[in-house]
């Protein structure tokens, strides 16, 4: 089935209404004096919409990890970022308001709300900025903190040594002590004499006879055997000091202290490589990732943060901005585009007063006057053309009430 064409009718028309649209909004731009490319603002909006989620995703989840569970500390930190997105809200329109304000105060307002509005910008963006890196230089810093306690135990291991074995020796020492004295107290109390021993017999004050056996011992006896037994203890509490100063002196292994330096050096440069600040930090400063500086790590994230967080503080901005178009007023604006030379003034003067004359009928029109010799060859020679119909106009009848009068 084939279609039916279009009537012209409804093309003409279409293009008619077409040609009026475009022309009522040409003349309504220029009555306002500047004219605006919506679909940039759009972009300019969506940018600053993507800015404002962002920043609000990102001040959400910064209070759920720093409230430590605490309700009304979550919603307080949430207070402050929602002013901050309704002020950056307020960059577009600045934006345009600074290109279509005639009144340069306003111009200058609208300049400094900008100014406000990006560096509020610049705070939420460099604050995403640092939330980026921060996890990964939490990461490099616990490993450098864990480099540093295994290179300290490495410096202090040669002191640790001696020490633990200077321990060991004072407790052998005193083992050694402790055994001689016990054995020269259990000699003495062998070479003292045995334990004498006599029967003693009697009357009672009863007038009954008794008859025991009464042993006496040597006075010594009671103190060496004293001696050996303190001894003894002595041995067991230094004994088992001289075992935990041994177990300790074995722990101190130089060769295990190294490889834990190894295993922290290993770990810090792995983390170190995970981060990209400190990747770039090293290729600025033309040295090795895990030798780069908190400093250094410090100024290159200012540059990190800050420099891209302008750039997106002013970009939608900029793009509002290059959006307007502006334009002369129908007040001031030549539509036609032309130039009128000051050399065909006079000429327009007689064109404008003959027809004058023609359309009252007060006299016959005088022929064009010619222009001087000097000025026709100047302007051959420039190429400029005045704008004027230099043929004699028709002749006119005069009235017949004018011709009586005269």
């Amino acid at each position: 089935m084939r279609k039916t064409p279009p009537s012209r009718d409804v093309q003409r028309e279409r293009r008619e209404w077409r040609r009026e649209s475009d022309r009522w909004t040409h003349e309504r731009h220029v009555e306002k004096g500047y004219r605006i490319k919506w679909g940039y603002v759009g972009i300019a909006y969506l940018v600053e919409f993507m800015v404002i989620g962002a920043s609000l995703w990102g001040a959400w989840l910064f209070a759920g990890v720093y409230s430590d569970g605490d309700s009304k500390a979550f919603y307080f930190m949430l207070l402050a970022p929602l002013v901050y997105a309704a002020v950056e809200l307020c960059r577009v329109p600045l934006g345009i308001l600074a290109r279509t304000q005639r009144s340069y105060a306003i111009r200058i307002m609208a300049i400094i709300g900008i100014v406000f509005a990006a560096g509020v910008t610049t705070k939420s963006v460099s604050q995403l900025g640092e939330m980026m890196f921060h996890p990964r230089l939490m990461d490099a810093a616990k490993a450098k903190t864990a480099l540093k306690d295994a290179q300290a135990d490495r410096a202090t291991i040669n002191g640790r040594i001696a020490a633990a074995d200077a321990r060991v020796t004072q407790y052998t020492t005193e083992l050694d002590q402790i055994e001689k004295r016990a054995a020269e107290n259990a000699s003495q109390l062998s070479a003292l004499p045995a334990q004498r021993c006599e029967r003693v017999s009697g009357t009672n004050s009863r007038g009954q006879r008794y008859s025991n056996l009464k042993c006496v011992t040597d006075p010594r006896t009671a103190t060496l055997n004293a001696s050996v037994a303190k001894a003894g203890s002595d041995r067991a509490g230094v004994t088992k000091a001289l075992e935990e100063a041994r177990q300790a002196r074995s722990a101190l292994d130089r060769g295990v202290v190294d490889r834990k330096v190894a295993d922290a050096e290993q770990a810090y440069r792995n983390s170190v490589n995970r981060s990209q600040l400190h990747s770039f930090t090293a290729m600025v400063y033309g040295v090795d990732p895990i030798d780069v500086t908190d400093a250094q790590v410090h100024a290159f994230l200012r540059i990190f943060v800050f420099v891209p967080a302008l750039c997106a503080a002013f970009a939608s901005t900029i793009l509002a901005l290059c959006a307007v178009s502006v334009r002369k007023t129908f007040m001031d604006e030549d539509d036609l585009g032309a130039t009128v030379d000051p050399a065909a003034t006079p000429y327009m003067l007689d064109s404008i007063t003959d027809a004058l004359r023609q359309e009252i009928g007060l006299a016959q029109p005088k022929p064009p006057r010619e222009a001087p010799e000097p000025q026709r060859e100047a302007n051959a020679a420039s190429g400029e053309v005045i704008p004027i119909d230099r043929r004699p106009p028709a002749q006119v009848a005069l009235p017949a009430s004018a011709g009586a009068g005269a």
